[in-house]
């Protein structure tokens, strides 16, 4: 008869420390076998060199490796649709219950619903919990129990419901003991799962004391690239969210704290409002008659648009997989308010090149630019692209790094011009609207 197991599932909680559902598994008195499945419905949709699968497995390997030299154990990797290999994992092992965390993107929640009835049709428990947020779904929420819909008041009552509950960490690092040992478990390279390595790293993220005490004067200018690039780490998971807000707490930053509770006002409203992945938060705002003009959105792209600060946003987006957060709102703006391209075309351009792509985030920022989303800011606010250059790069330090020939012959001329892109937008939006 074989051992009975207990897996612990590995999806966006790439890390053994502060892991709860990990944690749970392995208390739960049975030995577990960690696993990751590379999704193929996922990968199939990716670039072959795309950086965050060369991350996620890197990651992988050297969790492998953690495992294997502290306890003898390591994690099993397939690559697959997650009920085949389900399927797969039911005819080998002795499976008594599956542990992972919540995920809350419309793909992940469909998946898990079908794996859940797979698993119960055979006894096997099937245990998820909240791990990536401090609050999730409807946990904050109005006193009518609407969501909320306006940042301001949703971190007033998070910040509120957080002096409430009991804020702990899960050692799940000191449980490592009860994983399943001395089993010979599959691994897979890059090239299995039909991907080469990336020559975009990714970035560790810093997130020191003098970083968050300087965070609000520092964090506006592209320049002193002075932001935690935290993004992909709680996108993966390889760093616990928990710690994140008790090294806020610690600095007694606000403004800090702030950005981490951004993140869940945008997967709760992702979460209450799914049909945002594709369609405008106000509906009206689909009426909207975009230009969708290719070439326009191709030299966007390219970051040859003849306006230097966009231009340099494009371009590092390009060669980096990361662009300033503060130069994200400008590039978004311009693409949809003074080139009136559809905010979708902009929102799948980041999806496929950004490290810290992460849909929530992504879908309600490009909503926001675009006016369709849940911020109450009218249509009417375009930003310049010049004048921000004199507000954020005044030195003209971060344009010179990406876009050297701006001031040379070769630098193409402005693909349209200020004024008169404004008043087409702000009439293309008033008849849509009114």
């Amino acid at each position: 008869m074989q051992t009975p197991l207990s897996i612990f599932w590995f999806r966006r909680d790439l890390r053994l420390d502060d892991n709860v559902g990990l944690y749970n598994a392995l208390k739960s008195g049975q030995n577990v076998l960690p696993i990751f499945i590379f999704d193929s419905e996922i990968l199939e949709k990716l670039p072959k060199d795309d950086a965050r699968v060369t991350f996620i497995h890197d990651t992988l390997q050297d969790l492998s490796d953690q495992l294997q030299k502290d306890v003898g154990s390591s994690i099993a990797m397939y690559h697959g649709r997650p009920i085949e290999i389900y399927n797969q994992l039911l005819e080998t092992y002795n499976i008594k219950a599956v542990y992972t965390n919540h995920d809350y993107e419309p793909y992940a929640t469909e998946r898990d619903a079908e794996l859940k009835t797979l698993l119960e049709s055979q006894n096997i428990a099937f245990q998820t919990f909240k791990d990536q947020v401090i609050f999730e779904k409807d946990e904050v929420v109005k006193k009518d129990g609407n969501p909320y819909v306006v940042y301001t008041p949703y971190m007033r009552t998070w910040k509120e419901k957080f002096k409430t509950i009991d804020f702990k960490f899960y050692p799940s690092e000191k449980e490592l003991n009860n994983c399943a040992k001395n089993i010979n478990l599959p691994n897979l390279s890059l090239e299995d799962i039909g991907f080469t390595r990336s020559n975009q790293p990714i970035k560790p993220y810093e997130v020191t004391p003098r970083l968050i005490q300087e965070y609000e004067a520092t964090r506006n200018f592209p320049a002193k690239d002075a932001t935690s690039r935290l993004g992909p780490h709680l996108r993966f998971g390889t760093v616990s969210i928990r710690k994140m807000v008790d090294k806020a707490i610690q600095e007694k930053n606000e403004i800090f704290w702030q950005e981490l509770i951004w993140r869940e006002f945008f997967m709760q409203i992702l979460w209450h409002f799914p049909h945002t992945k594709d369609q405008s938060f106000k509906p009206k705002y689909d009426r909207i008659e975009w230009r969708n003009n290719e070439d326009e959105f191709k030299l966007w792209c390219q970051g040859k648009t003849g306006y230097p600060l966009v231009d340099a946003g494009m371009r590092q987006l390009n060669e980096t997989g990361f662009m300033h957060n503060r130069v994200r709102m400008l590039v978004g703006s311009f693409l949809c308010k003074h080139l009136l391209i559809d905010w979708r075309w902009g929102e799948a351009y980041f999806a496929e090149k950004l490290h810290d792509y992460e849909m929530a985030s992504n879908i309600g920022n490009w909503q926001w630019v675009a006016g369709s989303g849940v911020d109450a800011a009218p249509y009417f606010r375009i930003f310049n692209p010049t004048s921000q250059i004199q507000k954020f790069d005044k030195n003209l330090e971060y344009i010179k790094k990406w876009v050297p020939e701006f001031q040379e012959l070769t630098y193409p001329e402005k693909m349209v011009d200020h004024k008169m892109a404004r008043e087409r937008c702000l009439t293309t939006y008033k008849s849509a609207l009114n």
